[in-house]
């Protein structure tokens, strides 16, 4: 049997089979979130942030007015950051965000969003939305609610086990 490799294999110029199908699975999701990010991150670049910084951004939009525990931003964040406290010094510096701590317990620090990250990321909605249209609707709807799923029953399966 020749090897005919399918387009991961070419792209990463492997010139064996994979050993399982899993592997190729696994793998050809990390190449797509990379190729995806990627775009994504271009988008982003032009207003001068990271994903991460994007993200903690909308995470506070979406808490309003009373903020988040620091620890709870981390929680909620898309891929893991080690470090929500750099991430929010960058986001105070440029006035997008602003911690205070709390006077029932000193020990938490809340994060609340400033009006100037809200503004930044009303400029930012659309173009978004037309980025994230770019890279996926050609899927179609069917395709995508099937993609969701798969994706969200993988995710699971990584949470069930050690």
């Amino acid at each position: 049997n020749r090897f005919v490799p399918g387009k991961l294999a070419a792209d990463i110029k492997q010139t064996k089979p994979f050993k399982h199908l899993e592997e190729e699975a696994f793998l050809n999701l990390l190449r797509t979130a990379d190729a995806l990010t990627q775009r994504e991150e271009g988008m982003l670049d032009g207003y001068g942030l990271s994903h991460s910084q994007y993200n903690v951004l909308r995470i506070l939009r979406g808490a309003g007015a009373e903020g988040l525990p620091c620890g709870e931003i981390a929680n909620r964040m898309i891929t893991r950051d080690p470090d929500i406290t750099r991430l929010l010094d960058r986001l105070e510096r440029r006035g997008m965000a602003q911690r205070s701590r709390e006077s029932k317990d000193r020990r938490v620090v809340t994060a609340r969003i400033t009006q100037t990250g809200m503004d930044l990321l009303g400029t930012m909605d659309e173009p978004m939305v037309d980025t994230l249209k770019h890279l996926l609707e050609h899927l179609g709807q069917k395709d995508l609610k099937t993609l969701i799923e798969l994706l969200e029953r993988a995710r699971e399966t990584a949470h069930l086990r050690p």
